[in-house]
């Protein structure tokens, strides 16, 4: 199986000859760490060196290859740095956003994923109606900017690719948040709801035309929302919330990607998803994501509760590969029951953090290649 066939017949259920190995990532704290523990600075496949010094021979090609258009607003906001400090700075993100972060990160860690980056919000782009009918004006899904430009030519390599490819948007709740920020959008849900419904609508037909547009273009193995709204305990709005202001804009996309044929609707949200699960299987998505071991979810449990209803990707507790030994090692016996039974891409329950060392990651990448059948 290539790597494309064996991501599908995981997920939809299958029989995979083998399980993606995905055993998850760190960022640049997590890897200066692992440099000065023996990861060669010049290895740019991380996942791969890993595998071979575990004693992988047969190489594991990557898993995903996302199809690369652009969602973000254009145009973007200008990076600044609005004010100096001993300690800190303030800055302008591309986003709009106005927040404080410490002196040993710049303005770039806003815009990617280069490490953790503690900040305390300041403001954010839209405070009023009328910093929502600017910011809607930076959101053209017929911008052709936003699609690949050499899209007639590579017709014929993404029919006949071997690797999955999908599209990635910010779902709904997440989307809100990167305009509003969080404490104000959760007061809005109930002081302005008309002008929530309103956002969520928009953005809604804003994802769903650039989806159409991109499937007029190729076809699609994923559609994947990236939705973090969970604390360690409970959802951040209540189910109830949920049904009424996010589950119709799902149910949309869902019906979209099912009308589509794209066999996999993923959602990503860390915290507590116990509570969401059933709205998220209602609404047609039938993967997530990382199933945050600290905050609660068991994938044990949840496959015994809701079955083949729902796949995953993650699961595997951080805390357990920073300790090593014996116990990352009962870690993944006590998720193997889900490796077997199908439907279970297993992985870091999100980025490996720096406290994991280079050693005790390669241990664990050893037990899971033995677990998915590259070892």
């Amino acid at each position: 199986m290539n790597a494309r066939e064996r991501f599908l017949e995981t997920l939809c259920f299958g029989q995979p000859n083998r399980i993606p190995l995905e055993p998850g990532s760190g960022r640049m704290s997590t890897r200066e760490r692992w440099y000065n523990e023996g990861l060669p600075r010049e290895i740019t496949d991380i996942t791969l060196y890993a595998y071979q010094q575990a004693g992988g021979t047969e190489f594991p090609d990557a898993n995903f290859e996302p199809f690369e258009i652009d969602e973000r607003m254009i145009p973007q906001f200008e990076e600044k740095v609005i004010e100096q400090k001993e300690r800190s700075r303030i800055v302008q993100d591309w986003k709009g956003n106005i927040c404080e972060i410490g002196n040993e990160f710049t303005v770039e860690y806003l815009r990617s994923g280069i490490d953790f980056v503690t900040r305390r919000w300041i403001k954010c782009p839209v405070e009023n109606r009328a910093d929502w009918e600017a910011m809607k004006k930076r959101y053209d899904a017929n911008d052709p900017s936003r699609y690949p430009a050499d899209a007639d030519q590579k017709r014929e390599v993404w029919e006949n690719r071997t690797r999955p490819i999908g599209i990635s948007f910010s779902g709904p709740f997440w989307q809100l948040r990167e305009w509003v920020g969080f404490e104000n959008l959760c007061m809005m849900f109930i002081e302005d709801p008309v002008l929530v419904k309103d956002m969520i609508h928009f953005w809604e037909d804003y994802v769903s035309r650039m989806l159409l547009k991109t499937l007029s273009l190729t076809s699609l193995d994923y559609f994947y929302i990236s939705e973090d709204m969970a604390y360690k305990c409970f959802s951040m709005i209540s189910p109830a919330m949920c049904r009424e202001f996010l589950l119709p804009t799902w149910k949309r996309w869902g019906e979209l990607v099912h009308q589509n044929n794209i066999p996999l609707y993923i959602c990503d949200s860390d915290g507590y998803i116990g509570e969401l699960i059933p709205l998220w299987i209602e609404a047609g998505i039938n993967v997530c994501d990382p199933i945050e071991v600290a905050a609660g979810n068991d994938i044990v449990e949840l496959r015994k509760k809701f079955g083949k209803n729902i796949a995953y990707r993650g699961g595997v507790d951080k805390r357990a590969m920073a300790k090593g030994g014996k116990v990352i090692e009962n870690e993944m016996k006590r998720i193997e029951p889900v490796i077997r039974s199908g439907g279970y891409i297993p992985g870091c329950d999100h980025g490996v953090p720096s406290d994991v060392s280079w050693p005790d990651f390669v241990h664990y990448v050893k037990i899971l290649a033995q677990m998915t059948g590259w070892l």
